[in-house]
């Protein structure tokens, strides 16, 4: 789901007759002074610019090879490898496998234009496992069919992470005097502990980020968070054949999971947060873990762990998220009085949420304004991004091609979607370091 926010330069609060909300999120108060936008002479200077040494073309080829290259969460060291050839031949700096797990490493690189602050591109490697049921083509073909490119992850995000290299390579192309650094980081394990860009940001520093998440080349500002709780339900053991004597813990977790599944959680939150979110705190019993392996010994078991994903709008805390978890338990309780259940917080992803105000938005705002010719809106997500892992450290703005549903058959993006993207990510990393006038 994705909500639009009316694009005005503070939060606008409907029912608050015209008061604007203080920020949800403020950027930390070590970054560095945004400095004066570019005037509109240098804007359009920079469109031209841009426009001019963007190769499209490319962009849409590199779209398609990045598409036949399996990247399935632990596998992401082949397309790792290939994005490093991309970048050392077409002369980005200091390119390297920045190890993260083994055979698991980022692809990273960077394009120098002096000094001056440093501006990020990023985006995962990792995908989902292929979906079932492909008709169109095959799910790593990078087919090139009646104006899309289809292939499994295209959308999320393989085809952002070919957009932002040829953006780069665009800026270094134009010609214009731009000042500081451009750097690319293609991520790893994303879909696991976001380990990647973890290891990215601790060994880097940068001033502003673009992470190329999916969101239909609109410009969002953030995102829910993610808790993991484990819940195991706790019964007695026994041979099957000695079933009268047991509590089967998997009957007991049947129990917690329709508790789980008919939470309909909504927390106190300000205004602002709901109408930009919604108003209900999703918990929802994901993977389920009961009994011996197949093929092992016959035993009814004696605990089953049921692992509830939550996704929290800003500003929900654990202790909420956990009382409402511990409500559902309840509920289960009174449905088999045998029921027990012992809970773990087992991980914990922040939100993350930009304001309107902050630089690193406007600058993208601008972009997609001078190309589109129109002010665009501001969404947020409910999907976690890797600014879960580094927000706090970088002031980031999100935008990518590509928008549901994905993960589904026959995956594809438009030519035109990915073009816009590539334009997009080159004018504003222009536009970021471009120096004020009279600097």
């Amino acid at each position: 789901m994705r909500i639009v926010v009316k694009p005005t330069n503070r939060w606008f609060d409907p029912s608050a007759r015209g008061r604007y909300l203080p920020l949800v999120r403020e950027i930390s108060d070590t970054k560095r002074e945004a400095p004066d936008a570019p005037s509109d002479d240098l804007v359009t200077g920079a469109v031209e610019a841009i426009l001019e040494a963007v190769d499209l073309n490319r962009a849409v080829q590199l779209v398609q090879e990045v598409c036949r290259i399996p990247s399935v969460l632990g596998e992401e060291g082949e397309l790792a490898s290939f994005l490093a050839s991309v970048m050392s031949e077409s002369g980005f700096e200091d390119v390297q496998l920045q190890p993260v797990l083994p055979d698991r490493p980022n692809a990273i690189g960077h394009v120098s234009f002096g000094s001056g602050r440093k501006v990020v591109m990023t985006g995962h490697m990792d995908t989902k496992p292929a979906s079932h049921g492909w008709s169109v083509t095959e799910p790593f073909s990078g087919a090139l069919i009646d104006g899309s490119v289809y292939g499994h992850g295209v959308m999320d995000m393989k085809a952002a992470l070919a957009c932002q290299i040829v953006a780069i390579e665009a800026v270094r192309a134009s010609g214009l005097p731009v000042q500081g650094t451009l750097s690319m980081a293609a991520v790893a394990d994303h879909m696991g502990d976001q380990l990647g860009s973890i290891a990215y940001f601790d060994a880097f520093s940068a001033d502003l980020c673009v992470l190329g998440e999916l969101t239909d080349n609109q410009v969002c500002l953030g995102h829910r968070g993610r808790y993991y709780f484990d819940v195991t339900t706790l019964g007695r053991s026994a041979h099957t054949c000695h079933k009268p004597h047991a509590i089967n813990a998997n009957v007991l977790a049947a129990q917690a999971v329709l508790a789980l599944d008919a939470s309909k959680y909504e927390p106190e939150l300000d205004r602002s947060v709901v109408d930009l979110f919604g108003a209900e705190t999703y918990v929802v019993p994901g993977r389920i873990y009961g009994g011996l392996p197949p093929g092992g010994p016959s035993m009814i078991p004696d605990e089953c762990v049921i692992r509830v994903d939550c996704r929290p709008q800003p500003g929900v805390t654990t202790d909420q998220v956990r009382a409402e978890i511990d409500r559902c338990l309840e509920a289960a309780a009174k449905a088999d009085p045998r029921f027990r259940a012992e809970v773990v917080l087992a991980d914990v992803k922040a939100g993350y949420m930009a304001s309107p105000d902050d630089e690193v938005v406007r600058l993208m705002r601008t972009a997609v304004r001078e190309l589109r010719g129109e002010e665009p809106p501001l969404v947020v997500e409910n999907w976690l991004g890797d600014t879960a892992s580094f927000g706090e450290k970088v002031p980031t703005v999100i935008f990518g091609p590509g928008g549901p549903p994905v993960y589904c058959p026959d995956e594809h993006l438009t030519v035109e979607d990915i073009k816009e993207a590539t334009k997009v990510y080159a004018l504003f990393a222009a536009l970021a370091l471009t120096p004020s006038e009279g600097a």
